[in-house]
This record gives structure tokens, sequence and C-alpha cells, in this order.
């Protein structure tokens, strides 16, 4: 009899252990949502349900200084076996205007979703918002907020930076359900070095704040990578989907460190001009990044995440990993 009850409660502790990981999520990124093979396949085997869709961006228009929608999404998916939660990335200098009609942006925000998910059959039940404001934006990105919540009646999420995290008596924190952490983006785009995108020594700083973050968080993680092209140590621009194996090959760049390229002789590729001596950085996530990731955010956790929201889901990113990693880094928490 104690032998059973011993084999009936490990079973039960097994199974409540499974039941409690994070599921596995991922942003949606791109204007024209459409799978490739490699994408579907990734979302099956990982048994996504849940899609984070970047609907639009809301930037300030050039010409009239106000508000405006950049590149809705369009839908040439079916996405009834999916719940969708619609993104909406604003633009700090929006939030930064003096002034703004703030409940006529939150009407017209919200319109818009309203009518990409009509048009599309998409019945969600929260919307989340995305952006990087600082101590200047705070007042009008937290009405904004407000109104969002009042007018959609859905659930709201907001993404949330590791400065927001250490200093949210001073950041404030957004009236919403959730938030999501974004772990990356942590240092500066520059011709050092370093990693822009994902730092230990810098994500260090801030992990012991987590545990005093009054909101509930989950983890976004990166699976992309870039390249920093930089001419005279100047910063020219990000060169995206760049696969370093092909730079590798290719006689007009050569190896020069594990991380820079350089230009032997001026070309084009991909339609960028590179000049010769001109240097590329090469900037990636390993999988043993990810690992590290959701170690440290593991051990310094206020709460379990509900999911890990991999940024962001595209062929080129997908390629760079074994197909059993997402599994793998949700497997920490």
């Amino acid at each position: 009899m104690k032998r059973f009850f011993l084999v009936s409660m490990f079973v039960l502790l097994s199974a409540c252990s499974k039941n409690d990981k994070p599921i596995i999520a991922f942003y949606y990124w791109k204007t024209n949502l459409k799978f490739s093979e490699t994408e579907r396949i990734t979302l099956k085997d990982n048994d996504v349900r849940r899609l984070y869709v970047r609907y639009f961006d809301i930037g300030l228009h050039p010409q009239t200084q106000k508000p405006f929608p950049i590149s809705p999404v369009h839908f040439y998916e079916n996405m009834q076996g999916f719940e969708i939660v619609p993104v909406v990335f604003i633009q700090n200098k929006v939030m930064l205007e003096k002034n703004p009609d703030i409940e006529d942006l939150a009407k017209k925000t919200i319109h818009l979703i309203t009518e990409i998910n009509k048009k599309n059959k998409i019945n969600c039940t929260e919307i989340q918002i995305d952006c990087d404001w600082t101590l200047n934006s705070k007042d009008n990105y937290l009405k904004f907020i407000e109104q969002i919540k009042k007018l959609s009646q859905k659930k709201l999420s907001a993404t949330i930076r590791l400065h927001q995290v250490k200093y949210f008596k001073k950041t404030k924190i957004p009236n919403v359900d959730n938030g999501v952490l974004m772990f990356y983006n942590m240092g500066s785009i520059a011709p050092d070095s370093l990693n822009s995108i994902y730092s230990r020594k810098i994500s260090e700083k801030y992990l012991k704040s987590l545990k005093k973050y009054p909101l509930h968080l989950d983890y976004a993680l990166p699976v992309y990578s870039w390249a920093i092209h930089i001419r005279n140590q100047k910063v020219l621009g990000l060169r995206s989907k760049l696969n370093v194996s092909e730079l590798k090959k290719d006689k007009n760049f050569e190896q020069i460190t594990p991380i820079f390229f350089r230009v032997k002789q001026s070309n084009y590729k991909n339609g960028v001009y590179y000049q010769e001596n001109d240097l590329l950085k090469t900037e990636t996530i390993s999988p043993e990044d990810l690992k590290e990731m959701a170690e440290d955010l593991s051990d310094n956790k206020a709460q379990s995440p509900k999911e890990i929201i991999f940024y962001d889901l595209d062929e080129f990113n997908l390629n760079n990993y074994e197909k059993n990693i997402f599994k793998q880094v949700v497997s920490w928490f």
C-alpha cells in the first residue's frame, strides 16, 4: 500500500510538473503572414497554438506629424487553428508629442485592429501594446494604455524592457493584465566587439530586480541575428538575413575574427553596397545563449511564466537551430 502511494504521488507530481511548464509561442513580425514549410513544421512540432502577430506600427506622418498606422499586416493563411494576439508597436516619438489626443488615438487603434480581425475572421481575446516608453513619454503612454483597456474590453498585455523593471518606481507600471519581458536588445548598436542583442554581463545588472516587480511577466527570447555594417568606425546600418556561412564562402569578404568580416573588394550584396575595407560585425544568438537566458530567468523569477515567446517566427531564423531547441529552453522553467 505504501509503495502504491509513493508511485501514485510520483506520477501525480510528474504530471503537475509537466503541466506547469510554460507554453511555447512565437512573435510574427512580417507584413505578409504566410508560412513557409519550415515555419509550418516548427509550429506543429512545438504544439504552438498562440501567435503574437504585429498588426501595424504607429508612427508620425512625415508631412502632418500626426500619428498614423504603418504597414498593416496582410493575412494569407487561415488562422482558425491559432489564438491570435494582435500586437501594435508604437514608436516612442508618438508618445513624446505635447498634448496628443490620446482618446482619439486609442479609438483609431482599436478600430483598425477590429477591421483587420473582421476581414480575417479572427476573434481575439487579448491585445498587446509594444512601446519602449521613457520618463518623458510615460504619462501619455500610461493614459493610452488606460484608454485601450477601457475601449477594447479585452485582456491587455504590454512589452516590458529590463530598465523598466529595475526602475519601475520611476517609469511606472502600465495598467495591464500581464507584461512580457523582452530579454534582448540589451546593448547599443556600435562598432565595438559587444553583442547588442544579448549580453549576460548587462542582464545581470537587472535580473535581481525581477523578484521585486509587481506585475506578472512572461518572457520573450531572441532567435534572430543580424550584421552591423561599419565604415571608418561609424555604423551605417543593420543588415538582416546575412548568412555567416555564405559570407565565409564569398570571395568579396574575409573573416578576420569570429564575429568580424572585412570587405576585400567593393561589391553589392542583397542590394547593399559594400566598400573596400568596410566591416560587418555579426551578432547571433546560439543555443547555449538561449539556455543561459532561460537558466538565469528561472533562477531570478518572482513567478513562473505562463509562456515563453520566441522572436520571431521566420524560416531564416529557424534554420539556425535544431528543431527541439524551443522545448529544451522551456524545460528550464
